[in-house]
């Protein structure tokens, strides 16, 4: 029921920026730690960013000083504002979050379909 949908894709000439939104949807009662994943074509999934529910965040190195995560929690939503993209950065990016369905339940992990990235000129 729980679903992670996220927007914001598309193609980017390099230098430019791009805001992916990705927004919690069904039955949740606490979304812990969102963040966001990547993977390009023959590479492996990699943690792209990711903040916690008390705002702690944590950055590829490949991504510190040009990406920056936020989050809404009252709209369940986490953003990823991708600034000074390069071509590297083309990947489909996926949303994931640690979401509790009810209190005194544990936590599990969501994940989105995933939204296309490309940086081409």
């Amino acid at each position: 029921q729980v679903q992670l949908v996220e927007s914001g894709g598309g193609l980017v000439q390099p230098g430019g920026s791009l805001r992916l939104s990705c927004t919690g949807s069904g039955s949740i009662f606490s979304i812990n730690t969102m963040g966001w994943y990547r993977q390009a074509p023959g590479k492996q999934r990699e943690l792209v960013a990711a903040i916690t529910g008390g705002g702690s965040t944590n950055y590829a190195d490949s991504v510190k000083g040009r990406f920056t995560i936020a989050r809404d929690n009252a709209k369940n939503t986490v953003y990823l504002q991708m600034n000074s993209l390069k071509p590297e950065d083309t990947a489909v990016y996926y949303c994931n979050a640690d979401i509790q369905r009810w209190t005194g339940l544990r936590g599990r992990d969501y994940w989105g379909k995933g939204t296309q990235v490309t940086v081409s000129s």
